[in-house]
């Protein structure tokens, strides 16, 4: 096997340095087809854990940036209103 079939289209910035040794390392050694076809398959799906969790990150750090921001325009609006609202008061005070 080569690293091509165990890391396709891998990015250094996408999966950890030590993932990406394991699976240099793995594909060296010669094992019997069998355990080989295990091990493999364990790998990938390790490799496609770790990218699922990146992608979930990614998309949690997004949604927290759009409510700060959200929260950031909600504070700006709210303290509008409280000073359209003191000025009615004073309007209709007068």
């Amino acid at each position: 096997m080569t690293n091509q079939t165990r890391l396709p289209g891998t990015n250094s910035d996408e999966l950890p340095r030590e993932l990406i040794e394991l699976g240099r390392k793995l594909a060296t050694i010669q094992l019997p087809d069998a355990s080989q076809k295990d091990i493999d398959t364990a790998y990938s799906r390790v490799v496609d854990s770790v990218r699922r969790r990146r992608r979930i990150l990614a998309l949690v750090q997004e949604a927290l940036s759009q409510l700060r921001l959200d929260i950031k325009y909600l504070m700006f609006d709210l303290d509008v209103t409280r000073k359209e609202r003191d000025e009615l008061r004073e309007r209709l005070e007068n």
